[in-house]
């Protein structure tokens, strides 16, 4: 299966870091003085910022085995691909300060010891009907989005892809053979195992927004799960330091169209009045919507895994759907929630 994995992925990361060193010199014309010049000061040094440290010299299919594991414990390296990136290092810097290690999150023999195990990441599940069945239209227009029934997944290939918590890309690496993006019922693809236990019970969240995460912390004040999340693009929206708490939640939800929050966009003006966008995952907010106690202001999912963290909101926070499900069956009324700078 190793070998497997490595002829299946790709893994290319380099860094480096090009620095300079200008200086400047000039002279005034003085009288000579009586007693000899003392020797002119002597340059300062300028040391080279060191370069930033290169990605983990770890075979594809060791990262992609540590994804996995990390996503199992609910350190969310957002969507599994088999690629290191800031996600995935911050997600192992989350799972080390669980696990009362430094936070580093960067991998050292030991971690790849505990984490990096290939064997029993990988399962298979075959395509059905079903799936087929469920799949849908996704227009383009917000006034025949509000005449559809269910904002289903458009492709087979999305809907693994998420059930599976992994990236479209590296479904089709793992798949070379598979006809995408909508492989026959009774394909049989093979995917990363990612079953896991609920989380616990909370007492707290904390949103990052400089690291734009979001944590989860048990009865017990113990960091239980971490997710990437995306923030509002206007920091005036961002209600950095204080403490929100949990209102209302829903799986599945409907989501209001209301065309005074996209003012940007041309059919928004046109069409002039609020819309009810029916659910499912590729709804606006996803599987998943956690209210907060200040009106608009909410954790949702989102039908794009892919911007998470990268993108940013008109104001809520958004996660991976299946960050955002895990999410929502663990909060409660009245559960804190501290937007930290």
């Amino acid at each position: 299966m190793n070998a497997c994995m490595r002829a299946i992925f790709r893994y290319a990361g380099s860094g480096g870091l090009l620095a300079g060193l200008l200086v400047f010199s000039g002279c005034v014309r003085i009288p000579a003085p009586s007693a000899p010049r003392p020797p002119a000061p002597r340059p300062p040094v300028t040391r080279p910022v060191p370069p930033p440290p290169p990605p983990p010299s770890a075979p594809v299919d060791v990262v992609f085995a540590i994804q996995t594991r990390l996503d199992r414990a609910h350190f969310s390296p957002g969507g599994i691909d088999g690629r290191w990136g800031p996600k995935t290092a911050k997600a192992l810097a989350a799972w080390q300060t669980c696990h009362h290690r430094p936070a580093t999150g960067q991998l050292d023999d030991s971690l790849i010891a505990a984490l990096g195990d290939t064997n029993g990441i990988l399962t298979t599940c075959t395509v059905t009907a079903a799936d087929h069945a469920a799949l849908g239209p996704h227009p383009d227009s917000w006034l025949e989005r509000s005449r559809l029934n269910h904002m289903g997944h458009v492709t087979i290939e999305e809907r693994i892809s998420e059930t599976h918590h992994l990236y479209a890309g590296a479904l089709r690496r793992l798949n070379p053979k598979a006809a995408w993006p909508n492989p026959p019922p009774g394909t049989v693809l093979v995917v990363p195992d990612v079953d896991a236990s609920r989380l616990p019970r909370l007492a707290r969240l904390e949103i990052h927004l400089g690291r734009k995460c979001l944590r989860a912390y048990d009865t017990q004040d113990r960091l239980a799960a971490q997710f990437p999340c995306s923030i509002a693009a206007d920091k005036s929206k961002r209600p950095a330091g204080e403490t929100l708490h949990v209102a209302v939640w829903a799986e599945n939800p409907e989501y209001t169209f209301d065309p005074d929050l996209f003012a940007e966009d041309p059919e928004a003006a046109a069409i002039g009045r609020r819309l009810r966008i029916p659910p499912g995952p590729n709804n606006p907010v996803g599987v998943a919507w956690i209210g907060l106690d200040r009106p608009g202001y909410g954790i949702h999912g989102t039908p794009q895994p892919e911007n998470v963290s990268r993108t940013e909101s008109h104001g809520c926070f958004r996660l991976t759907n299946w960050d955002a499900r895990k999410l929502v069956h663990a909060v409660r009324k009245g559960l804190p929630v501290a937007v930290l700078p």
